[in-house]
């Protein structure tokens, strides 16, 4: 995506205290993101880094609310660090591994034109 490189050099003028995304979080969400956007079904993304976790928002439309929202909450505590995947109020999955609570975003079935 001609977009992903802004977005990562943001990330060095971050304020300290605030979670954001690794490169290798990065590169997973970006890889999904251009897969989907190849398919039709993304159109563009957003990144924000809060105090409390870091967001990775994907529309489909510009100028809406997010079709899906991704997030990372750091460790607190005993509590591992985790991510949850969203649709609007509707939390899909949560878990440890990123890779893991990106397989709850389900693909569109394709079409398959019968002749």
């Amino acid at each position: 995506s001609h977009m992903s490189s802004v977005h990562i050099v943001n990330q060095k003028n971050r304020t300290p205290g605030q979670v954001s995304f690794d490169r290798n979080e990065l590169r997973i969400l970006l890889n999904e993101y251009s897969r989907r956007v190849a398919a039709g079904e993304w159109r563009d993304y957003a990144i924000d880094f809060c105090k409390d976790r870091a967001v990775f928002s994907v529309f489909r439309h510009a100028a809406e609310h997010p079709l899906y929202s991704i997030e990372k909450f750091p460790k607190k505590g005993n509590r591992p660090e985790r991510y949850a995947v969203s649709r609007g109020p509707q939390k899909l999955k949560q878990g440890q591994n990123l890779m893991d609570v990106l397989g709850a975003i389900k693909r569109r079935p394709k079409l398959v034109a019968i002749r």
